[in-house]
């Protein structure tokens, strides 16, 4: 029963944002918009409660939300991470690790919406407004961002241009927003006029279109040194973003890998981190 409802729950949103879009284009887009940027998981689980407790710290007030950060006291630099969309900080566990045998002081937060933070909605400018936030408290010299969070890493470095970080790395991000709406038509079948309204919407609350943003044609992350990781058979970013931010980034190394998946977890990429910090 729950397959069939999962396969056409996005046709019944699809179908009604269509019939708003002839109401009242705006009014579709935003309807449209908000359930795009409501996640459907993310919370904290039972198995995620031991490891997340032992590191609370404080919680951040910005943007009307509480979010809550954890910290691994160390006594190197301080590594910012920076988790994807419907996941929390329980997803850094393995290279948590390594980076406590560092020594790396480790800063993390849950997104918007995830984890133990408040909110009811989470996208890339509204988690980009949350890491600065994070980054004025903790000022840290490295930050990595997984999925979402890479490219939240990146639009971050674009709209807050600093001299704080040092050192950023990126795993299995997505690069355009294009690709992504049109992934999100394609689920839910809805029409142009729906797509024609949510760019619009976008440039009027962001100043951004779905085609002008693409973290490979940002220019904020540049000068600073870049570690790209991405696996050639990941089923969720492909692995062409990737690619096209590697193209563009002087500073940057491109390690790639195949079968690995989309979270990365693995000792080998883990132990790649490392080795990118520490040299």
């Amino acid at each position: 029963m729950s397959k069939i409802l999962n396969k056409y729950i996005p046709i019944f949103y699809g179908a009604y944002f269509n019939l708003w879009s002839h109401i009242a284009k705006k009014k579709a887009a935003e309807k449209a918009f908000m359930l795009f940027c409501t996640p459907r998981k993310g919370k904290v689980l039972d198995l995620q409660r031991e490891f997340l407790d032992e590191a609370k710290s404080n919680r951040i007030k910005t943007n009307g939300l509480e979010l809550q950060t954890y910290q691994w006291k160390g006594n190197k630099e301080t590594v910012l991470l920076i988790h994807g969309w419907e996941s929390n900080v329980f997803r850094w566990r393995n290279l948590i690790s390594y980076l406590k045998k560092e020594d790396y002081n480790i800063i993390a937060f849950d997104a918007p919406a995830q984890g133990y933070s408040t909110g009811k909605i989470l996208n890339v400018p509204l988690y980009t407004e949350c890491t600065q936030a994070i980054i004025d408290q903790y000022k840290p010299k490295y930050v990595i961002g997984h999925s979402m969070g890479g490219m939240t890493t990146l639009y971050h470095e674009e709209k807050y241009p600093n001299r704080i970080t040092e050192k950023l790395i990126t795993i299995g991000a997505p690069s355009d927003l294009e690709d992504i709406m049109n992934h999100y038509q394609r689920l839910l079948r809805f029409n142009d006029k729906v797509l024609e309204g949510l760019n619009e919407y976008l440039n009027e609350i962001y100043g951004f279109g779905i085609k002008d943003f693409s973290t490979s044609k940002f220019k904020g992350h540049l000068p600073k040194k870049g570690l790209v990781i991405h696996d050639k058979e990941d089923p969720i970013a492909p692995f062409i973003a990737s690619e096209k931010v590697h193209a563009q980034w002087e500073n940057s190394y491109l390690y790639v890998t195949k079968g690995l998946g989309h979270s990365m977890h693995q000792d080998n990429v883990n132990l790649k981190i490392i080795d990118f910090l520490n040299t």
